[in-house]
């Protein structure tokens, strides 16, 4: 396992599956024949499964729920309807099936930790540190039971014997960084503060991108009253990231240049463990364990319920799962004025989007840009959401907005030309269009898109035919697995007449992209060109299948129906070669004509 994936705390498959998270069919007591509860049982179950496979936790907890109800002793359904009650973060039931299983299992790890967790928000340390020893299997087991027992001491006033026990395990490398960054955050909690900041200068070295780092380790030092090298920790972390960086980092460096009192980053060992749980959800989030990590998520809201991290992570997490409504319920529970508000109510909006909930979206993003008029996120949200319903004359006046808050544009700021160039491409606006994306490849000349859609464009209008064909296959060449850009190659053959061209690199796009009806359509069309009917009727007949855009399907309906008929250009290409075939015809026999009679004898 790299570094890399040590620092976001990345799960193995092979540690996933140690986490104990196994599923398993009911007792056979669920499909018995003549039990009044039978049918009710398995329906319960098989709902539950079906729920959690759509990401429904919340309606999957009451099936399984009402499933074990029926069968209280099946451990398979205690353990399920344990997960799921965690999931949603019923705090309540999941430690009474938690305390169930371990009765069963002792080895369950979620459920000691949970319990855990309780028995240290009751203040009940040694019962805590129980549970976190038995939790103590497999790898990863290993580490979060040794973090949590360490934080344990911290609560009881006893750094030493943390540090103490951090240094025993031999963990694997990628963990490591993770071990130290919480030894850094141990010591500025036991008042360390030179320690501290030593142990967070080791991992900046290593790894200064990274915002939590940075925050904590600038935070430490601030604290401790070197406001200098506070700032300097923020800005190298600046300088590393993408834009104008983090609105946290931002904010930090402010404070400290307003010369205000900074507090750490972990003021406490309930922060902690819970952070010890947030990096954990958050990795696992982050590197597609969608459901598990939600599991370490909840756990550290339920020590720190506002944690604006969690809280965060776990409505990303949602947005992942398609569950848009609950990640906006998470957005909500974040404390109201943080420097994360703006970049909050962006994604609010898009979940709002994606609810088809556009007028809503519209009004919240609308009064952020009024709020703050020299932020230019919220306008290009606004452009976004605007294109993506094809309501292209307003997206395009937003971009225009944003655009103007730019100043001298540079190549981070191509998607604003390309985007309100796509919009005036659509609203027939061309030579607007034209000058938008030209831009936009000014400021990018290696990006695709920009490449794609000019190259495209020209080719469609039937002007600078050889320019725009050398930008899609420049486009192609530096995403050759995108597969709406391999159509774009194909199509540009087909547009010109170069039919076999056109139906080797359709093929490949719908290869890359067999769900697309737009690309199969296409494929079609090249294959009926090249004489191939019966398998160009298949491809319409899929493209058909995949829902098509509504303006589209009788168009494929007729050609199943007629076939195509050949347009003007390629009539004439015909022509031209039936012309010249007969006025090759005459020679040939001349030649044959003339030429020796074998001799009779």
């Amino acid at each position: 396992m790299t570094k890399r994936l040590g620092r976001r705390i990345v799960l193995s498959s092979a540690a996933l599956v140690a986490l104990g998270l196994a599923v398993a069919l009911p007792s056979a007591r669920a499909a018995r024949p003549h039990d009044d509860g039978a049918h009710s049982l398995l329906g319960s179950y098989l709902a539950g499964r079906f729920a959690r496979s759509l990401n429904d936790a919340d309606r999957a907890a009451e099936l399984y729920r009402n499933a074990l109800e029926l069968d209280p002793g099946n451990e398979v359904l205690l353990e399920q309807t344990f997960l799921m009650s965690l999931t949603v973060g019923d705090w309540q039931r999941a430690s009474r099936y938690a305390e169930d299983l371990i009765s069963k299992d002792k080895g369950h790890r979620m459920a000691q930790v949970l319990l855990g967790l309780s028995e240290f928000k009751a203040g009940a340390y040694d019962k805590a540190e129980e549970h976190f020893s038995a939790s103590a299997t497999g790898p990863i087991g290993e580490l979060t039971s040794t973090l949590s027992r360490a934080w344990l001491k911290v609560a009881r006033d006893d750094l030493d014997g943390a540090l103490e026990l951090m240094s025993l395990p031999k963990h694997a490398e990628w963990a490591q960084f993770y071990v130290q960054y919480h030894r850094a955050l141990m010591l500025d909690v036991g008042g360390r503060s030179g320690a501290a900041a030593e142990t967070f200068e080791k991992i900046f070295k290593q790894d200064n991108r990274t915002l939590r780092t940075a925050l904590a380790y600038a935070r430490s030092v601030a604290h401790s009253g070197d406001p200098r090298h506070a700032r300097n920790v923020v800005k190298q972390n600046l300088e590393r990231s993408q834009g104008d960086g983090h609105p946290l980092a931002r904010a930090l460096l402010d404070r400290i240049n307003n010369g205000e009192r900074v507090d750490l980053l972990v003021p406490s060992a309930r922060e902690g463990l819970a952070e010890v749980y947030y990096g954990l959800g958050e990795a696992l989030t982050g590197e597609g364990g969608v459901n598990v990590g939600i599991l370490y998520l909840q756990m550290a809201l339920f020590l720190v319920p506002d944690h604006p991290f969690a809280l965060a992570a776990l409505a990303n997490a949602y947005e992942t799962t398609k569950r848009f409504t609950a990640a906006i319920d998470a957005y909500d529970r974040i404390p109201k004025g943080s420097p994360l508000q703006a970049s909050i109510d962006i994604r609010k909006a898009f979940d709002l989007n994606s609810l088809e909930r556009v007028d809503e979206a519209k009004a919240l993003l609308d009064a952020l840009a009024k709020a703050d008029p020299s932020d230019i996120k919220p306008l290009d949200a606004l452009g976004s959401i605007m294109r993506s319903h094809k309501r292209y004359a307003e997206a395009a006046e937003y971009y225009t907005r944003a655009i103007a808050l730019i100043g001298k544009p540079d190549k981070r700021h191509w998607t604003y030309y390309y985007s309100r160039g796509t919009c005036y491409e659509r609203l027939k606006k061309w030579p607007q269009a034209e000058v938008d994306l030209q831009k936009a490849l000014q400021l990018y000349p290696d990006q695709p898109l920009v490449l794609n859609y000019l190259g495209y464009s020209w080719i469609d209008q039937n002007k600078n035919l050889k320019q725009g064909m050398a930008l899609i296959e420049k486009a192609v060449a530096l995403t050759p697995d995108d597969g709406y850009i391999v159509d774009s190659l194909g199509w540009a053959h087909f547009r010109q007449g170069n039919f076999k061209e056109a139906v080797k690199y359709l093929e490949r796009a719908v290869e890359l992209r067999p769900e697309d009806p737009v690309l199969n359509d296409h494929l079609g069309d090249a294959l009926w060109r090249v004489g191939r009917q019966r398998e160009a009727r298949f491809q319409w007949d899929q493209s058909l299948t995949l829902s098509p855009e509504p303006e589209e399907v009788e168009k494929i309906r007729q050609k199943l129906a007629n076939g195509m008929k050949e347009p003007a250009h390629v009539k004439r290409m015909v022509k031209r070669s039936r012309e010249v075939h007969r006025q090759e015809r005459p020679r040939r026999k001349v030649e044959r004509s003339v030429a020796p009679r074998p001799v009779v004898e």
